[in-house]
């Protein structure tokens, strides 16, 4: 049964959520059809390039990504804090880069007198789009249209191109953001495309690696790492960039067939901070898309009415008893 988007999104359960988009056609979102005999790798572009433009203007940040043959994932985390301090001059400009806008708001951005009942409308027009652009659901529908769309002209042909709305999953706490952001930047080596992160391409992982080859200190548009939780920590995701890229390097290594049940002796620390058996994080990991919310019993319980839901439900991540 489809669930009401404010039961599976609210920044008051947690800012960070998986999403997928799968493709309802047979024809290829990107790669390569065998069957039609036709490549839309060039395809896996438009999302990216779309992606991190729409990141670069809402106030919501791409933690991590993949954009395979039929479907694509995403990390987002929704930054409340800074469209709380965008002035209105900024928000306007900000939603005005993906709409037209009525004259009225063009009038403001220009500087032109507003009567008293125009600034107020404005006002109230400005604290709306304020919203959107900290709105999951406006990210996406600005990003999965536009795709359709360029695919529809390209195909010659009008309809659904998307398997309905997308699929998000709330992640709850760090065990669940980890999980989920490695299960994203993994999936074409779990699909057997890439035998590595660094080959993976278009992914965050493979991305992140080569700005650290240019020695820049962040991936343009993407959310930075902040490292481990302390006290005024910069926003960012809350683990170090080289834990995170040994964790997903040491699970690329274990989620093959070939390698089922050995287990490298070199743990990541990460997990250990994390509270995480190895067997306990690989099931995690490879459980990453059932349910609607991702966490411990206790995270879960706590989210239930802030996402206005009572039954307890989704996939709960085992507590250590380390």
């Amino acid at each position: 049964m489809t669930k009401a988007r404010s039961s599976l999104i609210s920044i008051d359960a947690t800012p960070y959520y998986h999403c997928v988009s799968r493709c309802v056609r047979r024809t290829f979102l990107c790669g390569y059809d065998e069957q039609a005999q036709q490549s839309y790798e060039h395809r896996r572009g438009w999302i990216e390039n779309r992606l991190l433009a729409l990141a670069n203007a809402f106030c919501i940040d791409v933690c991590a990504y993949a954009i395979m043959s039929n479907h694509y994932h995403v990390v987002l985390h929704i930054n409340a804090e800074k469209a709380k301090k965008l002035s209105q001059h900024d928000v306007v400009e900000r939603w005005l880069a993906f709409h037209q806008g009525p004259s009225l708001t063009q009038r403001f951005v220009q500087g032109d007198e507003l009567s008293e009942s125009e600034a107020e409308r404005c006002s109230d027009m400005i604290e709306v789009w304020r919203e959107r652009l900290m709105s999951i659901s406006w990210f996406m529908r600005l990003l999965n249209q536009h795709i359709a769309s360029e695919a529809n002209r390209e195909d010659k042909c009008t309809g659904h191109f998307w398997e309905g709305r997308f699929k998000s999953q709330a992640l709850l706490d760090e065990k669940a953001l980890a999980a989920a952001m490695a299960y994203v930047d993994l999936n074409p080596v779990r699909a057997a495309i890439a035998n590595t992160p660094e080959s993976s391409e278009y992914t965050s992982v493979k991305t992140r690696i080569e700005s650290l080859k240019n020695d820049e200190t962040t991936a343009p548009y993407l959310f930075p790492f902040a490292g481990n939780p302390k006290e005024n920590m910069p926003d960012g995701i809350p683990f170090r960039l080289m834990d995170y890229l040994e964790l997903v390097d040491w699970t690329g290594r274990q989620c093959r067939e070939d390698k089922r049940g050995h287990i490298d002796s070199q743990i990541p620390d990460i997990l250990k901070r994390l509270g995480f058996e190895s067997d306990e994080w690989l099931d995690t990991y490879s459980k990453i898309e059932n349910g609607t919310m991702i966490g411990s019993e206790t995270t879960i319980k706590a989210a239930l009415p802030l996402l206005g839901r009572k039954r307890l439900c989704g996939f709960r991540i085992p507590t250590s008893t380390r």
